[in-house]
């Protein structure tokens, strides 16, 4: 969305979601990765724009690029027509060769704090007559991930349940579990009682719960324990529990490594 907002301005065009321009060209690497794809872009761009002042080329996830379509985009990179601007979108940066990258003016987009996105949610919830309760708003602006676009597209997904739409039902679309029964866990897994903390992973994962979401869900809740200076004796037990639990989602049995995080 940034990059279209960037080459209507260029253009001197007022820019609108719906609308399309033909002096504005949008390539998804992901789907257009090889280097035929990027040579058919260097025999284009000497073609003069039709009305704009320049010829736009927006490459969305460019760092999808094979390494022979990088070499051929930075020929073009090198010495572009006068009329041509790249804008090269990409949520991995470190995946964008250093050749490229040193001919790019680089702009970074910051995460958005928590706060900022649950002021917005709750602005859009009031006046769209949403039904939402503060800790559900709360839950999806954290679940956002600093993106106003992903916890609104959350908020999209859950504005036309039926009912009030609180933790509950915002936890079940998500596939996570209640913040007291991550609590329940922890605590008995400090307090090495393997009954309790077996009897509450199974009612966690009976609910639909994935163990790779619990696993986050318990490190996130311990990270917080942890700045808010709510271990001492236990820190380090804590610190390797955070370890494991880490691994997990990543983990290719990840419900058999949550169990081995939780009982060790």
């Amino acid at each position: 969305s940034i990059a279209r907002i960037l080459a209507y301005a260029a253009n001197g065009l007022d820019y609108q979601s719906e609308t399309t321009h033909l002096d504005i060209i949008e390539i998804d690497a992901a789907s257009n990765r090889r280097i035929d794809e990027i040579r058919e872009i260097k025999e284009r761009v000497h073609i003069a724009p039709l009305s704009g002042k320049y010829k736009i080329y927006i490459v969305d996830e460019v760092h999808m690029l094979t390494k022979e379509a990088f070499n051929a985009l930075l020929k073009t990179l090198e010495e572009p027509p006068r009329h041509v601007i790249f804008i090269l979108a990409t949520t991995e940066f470190h995946k964008v060769p250093e050749t490229i990258v040193s001919r790019c003016v680089r702009l970074t987009f910051k995460p958005i704090s928590e706060e900022v996105i649950l002021g917005h949610l709750s602005e859009i919830a009031t006046k769209e007559n949403i039904n939402a309760t503060k800790e559900a708003l709360t839950i999806l602006a954290k679940h956002g991930r600093g993106s106003f676009r992903d916890a609104i597209s959350l908020l999209d997904h859950v504005k036309n349940l039926e009912g009030e739409i609180n933790a509950n039902t915002v936890n079940a679309m998500l596939g996570l579990t209640s913040q007291e029964a991550c609590e329940q866990i922890l605590l008995a897994t400090i307090a090495t009682d393997l009954p309790k903390v077996h009897d509450h992973l199974n009612s966690a994962i009976d609910s639909g719960v994935q163990a790779g979401s619990l696993a986050s869900q318990l490190s996130e809740l311990i990270r917080q324990d942890l700045l808010d200076q709510k271990f001492s004796t236990e820190q380090t037990l804590v610190l390797k529990l955070l370890e494991k639990l880490l691994e997990v989602p990543g983990s290719a049995k990840p419900q058999v490594a949550l169990e081995l995080a939780l009982y060790g």
